[in-house]
């Protein structure tokens, strides 16, 4: 079967791709929440052991302990005895982050309050209803009289730094500012200040505070006629404990979150001491910005939604936009849904002392994940099947003509006897044909140039060995024809000097050929490139007293990744060069710098320079410089010293210097800022 009716084969199975899609989608939904469950219970587990951490030492609220909850905030608040910028603040529904104290009686007077802090201070926000103030007249101190009486009992000390319970007594002869006075001694407390104002058929009391120590106590009551009572506390009750999130906590917790997950942490009051978000990583874009195809698929990925939750289990509704929570009412691990009719996947975690960890992970991230490529595929497939197929078709045509256009092209550029005689031609298409064509041709030139990289090499090989072989022929048939013994031993030490000649040229070979298998199988390490050349530059002074070498560059402080054998290896090659070329007390100096483009290693040697026109490789094998090869200079340390420097990812170059008005040759090791 040819290629276009396998595309027009494949064209009709894709009507199976609504049917299949839909099936996948719910199979993947209810994998995805099993897994999910089973990942938010591990997750839940290290979130309560942070949890459990963190608040060893904090008292536990205990059900049916009084306690006044204190909301935190940033910014100010203006201490004007209005309640508009209270967090929390809704015009619409003013009271509902009140907490409240009532006789049970309609129209009779109520007490409610609002706590809050900024860490540093606690605000108090007091009203009473369905009373009207009676202020307090200096001139008839004996007279009845509207007033609020506080109490505080530190956790640990307290506001006035002595122990025990103290209290304030806050009266005004009229609405505006007014500050605490100390009941023991009668003495005005400025740190304690408030702000009265009228507010509806009552009134209402700003007050600040230092902020108390952590799980302090503090109560209140409003006063009034022959000391009636309406309040929180009175100075014989338990005075209720104040309950504030730990921002230390929610800190710790959320780089735990995952996106599209909340975590609270609960009192067995109820009470929520920490609250975590992450935000969906999710965003929808705005309708206008979307095109009708984009349209068309929003509508049916939200069908699907619809399809995916008919098959779920009915979720639990519970409340989240409280401070208070009712853990029994809680299911342990299932589905749930918030006030906005999201859904969430809930599991809960005992804490230390009792206390309920609380993790949610909103199923509309798994459904995004399951249901919004799928869902895109099954509103195109529905609209565009039909032109597909012809698009496949056509496709498959050009497709074929151009792999057959390549074909031939890859045939044309080698001949019967294998040799390559042309090349491919570049590709002008940017696709995966067009980058195989790219690639065949690089290929195919490459052959090429190795190729002939094998000729030269098996020419420079023959002409290297046709002359030690020709001294070694040339001296034994000299050798039968010699009649002195010193003539013979001529013969003999010049066929010995060519032996000695092949021995190198072989056993150049070898080294060339295992420092290239022993470059396949080396290990790389991190080390100190100055270290080693600094040590190496010493060593090398040390051996030869000839010449001066030294040493230019840091001693420490230039790490590589590769070998430090290796690189030992390449300063020897590069000094031995230099010393060939060096006069007698010559200056031969290693140096190491850091450039813009990484490391620099040189080596620099006083001496003859190289040939300005010359255009042989001199790192190639069997090239050299020298004058007197016959002498056993074979030209394999550079082709070492190449592959070393290709290892470690670098470029070698040579380069006539004149360096303190000393002429001479400078071969620099190029090692990039990745490598180093």
């Amino acid at each position: 079967m040819n290629l276009k009716r396998q595309l027009f084969v494949a064209s009709l199975l894709m009507l199976l791709i609504p049917w299949a899609g839909l099936q996948f989608v719910l199979e993947l939904d209810d994998a995805l929440r099993q897994q999910a469950r089973q990942q938010l219970q591990a997750q839940a587990e290290r979130l309560a052991a942070t949890a459990g951490d963190q608040i060893i030492g904090t008292p536990v609220v205990r059900p049916g302990e009084p306690a006044i909850y204190v909301e935190p905030f940033a910014g100010n608040l203006n201490l004007d005895g209005y309640a508009d910028d209270w967090p929390g603040y809704d015009e619409a529904n003013q009271t509902r982050n009140w907490q409240r104290v009532t006789s049970g009686k309609a129209g009779e007077t109520a007490l409610q309050w609002q706590a809050a802090t900024d860490r540093r201070n606690l605000y108090l926000l007091i009203r009473v209803s369905h009373r009207q103030p009676v202020f307090f007249n200096p001139g008839s101190p004996e007279q009845a009289h509207d007033r609020l009486r506080l109490w505080l009992e530190p956790s640990g000390g307290n506001l006035a730094q002595e122990s025990g319970r103290q209290s304030w007594l806050l009266r005004t002869p009229a609405p505006g500012q007014l500050y605490g006075l100390e009941e023991k001694g009668g003495q005005p407390d400025y740190r304690l200040s408030g702000f009265l104002q009228g507010a509806g058929d009552g009134w209402q009391l700003e007050l600040k505070l230092p902020m108390p120590v952590d799980r302090s106590r503090l109560g209140f009551a409003a006063l009034w006629g022959s000391d009636q009572v309406t309040g929180v506390s009175t100075s014989v009750d338990p005075l209720p404990v104040l309950v504030s999130r730990n921002l230390a906590l929610e800190r710790q917790l959320e780089p735990q979150l995952n996106p599209g997950q909340q975590a609270r942490l609960v009192e067995p009051a109820g009470w929520v001491i920490a609250r975590q978000q992450a935000d969906s990583a999710v965003t929808a874009p705005e309708f206008d910005s979307l095109s009708p195809v984009q349209v068309i698929e929003k509508i049916s990925l939200n069908a699907l939604r619809g399809l995916v939750r008919l098959y779920q289990p009915e979720p639990t509704s519970i409340e989240t936009d409280t401070n208070r929570v009712d853990v029994e009412a809680l299911p342990e691990t299932s589905l749930v849904r918030h006030e906005d009719d999201s859904v969430w996947l809930l599991t809960t975690r005992e804490v230390f002392g009792g206390r309920t960890l609380i993790l949610e992970q909103s199923l509309d991230q798994l459904l995004t994940l399951s249901g919004s490529a799928l869902g895109s595929v099954i509103a195109r497939s529905t609209l565009i099947i039909v032109a597909l197929t012809l698009v496949l078709l056509g496709y498959a045509s050009w497709l074929s003509w151009r792999i057959t256009r390549l074909q031939r092209a890859v045939s044309a550029s080698i001949d019967e006897d294998g040799r390559i005689t042309g090349r491919v031609p570049d590709a002008r298409s940017k696709d995966e044909l067009g980058q195989l064509q790219r690639h065949f041709s690089l290929m195919v030139d490459r052959l090429h140039g190795y190729n002939r990289y094998l000729e030269s090499f098996s020419r420079r090989l023959s002409h290297e060995l046709k002359t030690p072989v020709a001294v070694v022929r040339s001296s034994l048939e000299n050798l039968n024809h010699s009649d002195s013994e010193e003539e013979r031993r001529q013969y003999i030490e010049r066929a010995a000097s060519a032996t000695e000649r092949l021995r190198q040229i072989l056993h150049g070979m070898s080294e060339a050929a295992r420092l290239e298998q022993s470059l396949d199988h080396a290990d790389k390490e991190q080390f100190d490139l100055a270290e080693v050349a600094a040590e190496a530059t010493a060593a090398y002074q040390a051996l030869d007293s000839s010449h001066q070498i030294r040493y230019s560059g840091p001693q420490a402080g230039c790490k590589i990744t590769g070998s430090p054998e290796l690189m030992v290896q390449l300063l020897d090659k590069l000094v031995d060069n230099a010393r060939d070329f060096t006069p007698q007390d010559g200056l031969i100096e290693v140096g190491l710098e850091t450039t813009s483009e990484g490391l620099c290693l040189s080596v620099f040697n006083e001496g003859s320079t190289l040939p300005e026109d010359t255009t042989t490789d001199i790192f190639s094998p069997f090239v050299s410089m020298r004058d007197g090869q016959e002498q056993g200079h074979l030209g394999q340390g550079l082709l070492i010293v190449n592959l070393i420097a290709d290892y470690h990812g670098a470029h070698v170059e040579a380069r006539n210097r004149a360096q303190g008005g000393i002429d001479g040759v400078c071969f620099r090791v190029m090692i990039p800022a990745i490598h180093s």
